[in-house]
């Protein structure tokens, strides 16, 4: 409260003042995004450390220590030794989506371990990422009825018409202030994952849904806040394609966008990925109630800053002690950090399309380009830090493809990462063991793939050729129709998960592969 505004209720009648409602200067917002089930810490550093930090073809996403990060007991504690510096019920606790799956205890807990830590922290909201559909919707409007906090997506439409879940806003009081905030999901989560866990949702447009709710929002409160599962390109499309929106907290593309990023009069802002950072973004207020300025910094949830919150801790430990001994299994040792990359050849994938190759004896392996994950530290490396990079069932496949289909496949990966329309990304570069090319987004589209080489010999258009890939691939996953037509598919009774697993029991060491078989000319950006 300014000096002013206490100056003038000295002056007003005792029975006046519970009548003057003053607004708060400031109003903040702390957020999450892509948690992927990340209950436990993991160790970071510069360059690569969840996936895509240090990928060369996205905008810089680094960290600048060495340590252990992240793990929900941290990040409950990082989050409120932030409500404990600021005035009551000026807080809203925010989640941008992708938040129950991908790693050991998500999966074995179908996503409730993540919903009971979030609710005993006391978030407020979560916006419906793809990946929140992983255990099929069944399973997601039950995780929703488990919640003390609303998961909604305003683009994500059930059979009748109406947004997934229930409305998809909230409108919070907040100091006197109210903060309407509109729940996005991704808009092509259909071609994301198993058609069979969302058939009878609709997945639209994001854009043209904020538009449909705008007026509403403005209507209900003072500021509009859109908790958006979209991507950093979107939301930028959606700043420069709809007026009134204050600020948009965004997720999917494991950005880290702090101080907050301005267009025109919307903020965008976003806190990287996997509970390692704590998003806390100010949003400023005039005497009057207006917004006048947004401030915005990623905070890292190193453990030399923050001590572990003990009940958050208890609560995650009595879901890992069922599954401590199967997740400590130790595969091998890694001499190097091996990191998942997005939109570039990627050092993990390329280990796991040669152990799918030697398991299948296939000329090429092709996977999808897949963007969650924490990379693997110099050290042990047990399952459970495999699985945070393998999480899901997928099995393998062999099957045929001819040299024209494959160079279909990649040329369709370049579309995947530079598409005309920012809504039609989708995926990251098809990530290829036993193959070379050379991949140059500034050619015509049909033109941008050139010199791919499989053994030492360029490929033959219609020569056939052996391809080892999981059930995601085979079923035409990213867009990648060449699939649906390929010869002799055979599915296989293990998953890509053992595949590697067995592969890496097999070495002493793990060492980084060399990555020179792809040559990217103007690796694609935000």
């Amino acid at each position: 409260m300014t000096y002013a505004i206490r100056f003038l209720m000295c002056l007003l009648p005792v029975w006046a003042i519970s009548a003057v409602a003053v607004a708060a200067e400031r109003v903040t917002l702390l957020h999450t995004n892509d948690l992927h089930g990340r209950m436990l810490p993991f160790e970071a550093a510069p360059g690569s450390a969840t996936s895509q930090t240090g990928d060369p073809g996205r905008a810089a996403a680094q960290f600048e220590g060495t340590g252990a990060i992240g793990g929900v007991a941290w990040l409950a504690q990082a989050i409120e030794s932030e409500r404990e510096t600021r005035p009551d019920n000026t807080v809203v606790l925010l989640d941008a989506g992708d938040t129950f799956s991908d790693s050991y205890i998500g999966n074995a807990t179908r996503g409730k371990a993540m919903v009971d830590a979030m609710n005993a922290i006391g978030y407020d909201m979560m916006a419906l990422g793809n990946h929140d559909f992983d255990y099929g919707l069944e399973r997601t409007q039950m995780l929703a009825r488990m919640a003390e906090f609303p998961m909604r997506a305003a683009n994500v439409r059930a059979v009748d018409g109406t947004p997934v879940l229930g409305r998809p806003w909230q409108v919070f009081e907040r100091g006197g202030i109210r903060v309407a905030v509109l729940a996005l999901g991704y808009q092509n989560t259909s071609e994301t994952g198993n058609p069979d866990n969302f058939s009878t949702l609709k997945f639209g447009d994001g854009i043209a849904a904020a538009r449909e709710y705008l007026p509403q929002l403005r209507a209900a409160a003072d500021v509009v806040v859109v908790l958006s599962h979209q991507g950093t390109a979107v939301d930028r499309a959606l700043a420069r394609s709809v007026d009134g929106i204050d600020l948009i907290v965004g997720g999917h593309s494991h950005d880290r966008i702090t101080p907050a990023e301005r267009i025109g009069d919307t903020f965008i802002v976003q806190a990287m990925a996997d509970g390692a950072m704590l998003g806390v973004t100010e949003l400023v207020f005039d005497e009057g109630g207006h917004l006048n300025d947004v401030e915005s910094r990623a905070l890292p949830v190193w453990h030399a800053d923050f001590d572990s919150d003990p009940a958050i801790a208890e609560l995650v430990a009595g879901y890992v002690e069922p599954h401590r001994g199967r997740m400590e299994t130790v595969l091998t040792r890694a001499v190097d950090r091996i990191g998942r990359q997005y939109k570039s050849p990627s050092a993990f994938d390329r280990i796991v399309g040669e152990a799918m190759r030697e398991q299948a004896g296939t000329d090429v392996a092709l996977m999808p380009g897949v963007g969650y994950g924490v990379s693997i530290s110099p050290g042990l490396v047990t399952r459970n830090e495999l699985y945070t990079l393998l999480p899901h069932p997928a099995k393998l496949v062999t099957l045929e493809l001819t040299g024209a289909q494959i160079g279909s496949v990649l040329e369709q990966s370049a579309t995947n990462l530079a598409p005309a329309e920012p809504l039609d990304e989708v995926g990251g570069l098809v990530q290829t063991a036993g193959i070379g090319y050379t991949l140059d987004f500034r050619k015509p589209i049909g033109e941008r793939v050139y010199d791919i080489v499989i053994e030492g010999r360029s490929l033959q258009p219609n020569e056939s050729y052996t391809v080892a890939t999981n059930t995601g691939m085979a079923r035409g996953l990213h867009r990648y129709a060449a699939f649906t037509k390929a010869e002799n598919k055979t599915i296989h009774d293990m998953t890509v998960t053992d595949v590697v697993a067995q592969a890496l029991k097999t070495r002493n060491i793990l060492t980084a592969p060399p990555m020179n078989e792809v040559r990217l000319i103007r690796a694609v950006t935000e």
